[in-house]
């Protein structure tokens, strides 16, 4: 099964629902980053709340997620868009701890709690749309749930996962997102806040190979539920070697003619997908001309 996300209504449209398995994704993030255990569940629980995050947009929108706890970890920074494609890393990427008193990844201990989570939209407006709210538990799954009631006015639930094996590669991975829209009856609300509050956790559930449609029937106990729209979702990013040819030209003739003096070469890195690019004396020289003429 590849990665992808399930978009629904439920309970005669009072419930919006997104569910989605991100278990290749997070791998990329893992292989690319070499994060550790705990770092590799906190990053792909960030990467798969914002990437459900991003389907809730419309067409070439994107929103870029930040979370700083004060912990071990540094900042987890992740992309997301309106097409499914997510990037993200850890600023210390080689964190990890024992278990916790739940026997899980201590996520909370590496990402902190005395912090923020802030969310900016680039919804192609003048002015980009941001919220921020503190960090309530660091396990991430809480934060996002915070984020969305208290920043976007939206009640909602959210649950994120990952599995980490014992050779660090990732089992698995995905979460949910449950709304409520306005005119929602208590009846309906008790009913899936039992559901959540005794379902297995989410990433057992897509390790034992429920796609998101099977995970939002677990969640909202099949209770009508219209599926609306499915979306590939992939670790993309949109970093190349062109890009950062325009940055460095854009450093300006004198800043390039230092570089070319002092190192001769050029080395560029992309925090978000750990890729480096190399720029030769030649390359440079090359760039330093553009700027001549």
């Amino acid at each position: 099964m590849s990665d992808y996300l399930v978009k629904a209504l439920a309970f005669d449209g009072q419930v919006r629902a997104y569910a989605i398995r991100t278990t290749d994704t997070v791998s990329e993030a893992q292989r690319r980053h070499q994060t550790w255990p705990t770092a590799s569940a906190a990053l792909g629980r960030a990467m798969t709340a914002s990437v459900m995050m991003g389907a809730m947009l419309k067409g070439e929108n994107k929103l870029t997620v930040k979370i700083e706890g004060g912990g071990p970890i540094g900042a987890i920074l992740v992309d997301s868009d309106a097409k499914g494609h997510v990037r993200g890393y850890v600023t210390n990427p080689q964190t990890h701890f024992d278990l916790n008193q739940h026997g899980k990844l201590d996520v909370a201990r590496a990402v902190g709690t005395n912090g923020t989570l802030s969310v900016v939209k680039d919804l192609g407006l003048r002015e980009h749309f941001s919220g921020q709210t503190q960090l309530v538990s660091g396990e991430l799954g809480e934060d996002f749930t915070y984020y969305l009631v208290s920043s976007e006015q939206i009640p909602s639930a959210v649950g994120v996962g990952v599995l980490v094996n014992p050779d660090n590669s990732i089992l698995a991975a995905g979460g949910f997102i449950i709304q409520l829209l306005p005119g929602t009856s208590d009846e309906t609300i008790s009913i899936i806040e039992e559901k959540i509050t005794n379902m297995t956790p989410v990433s057992k559930l897509i390790e034992k190979g429920l796609t998101p449609e099977e995970l939002l029937e677990e969640v909202l106990g099949g209770e009508d539920i219209k599926f609306l729209e499915t979306m590939p979702i992939e670790f993309k990013c949109k970093c190349s070697k062109e890009r950062f040819e325009q940055a460095i030209i854009s450093l300006g003739e004198n800043e390039i003619t230092d570089i070319i003096e002092e190192d001769g070469q050029a080395e560029t890195h992309c925090h978000f997908c750990n890729a480096t690019f190399m720029f030769s004396k030649a390359e440079l020289e090359a760039m330093r001309d553009q700027l001549k003429h």
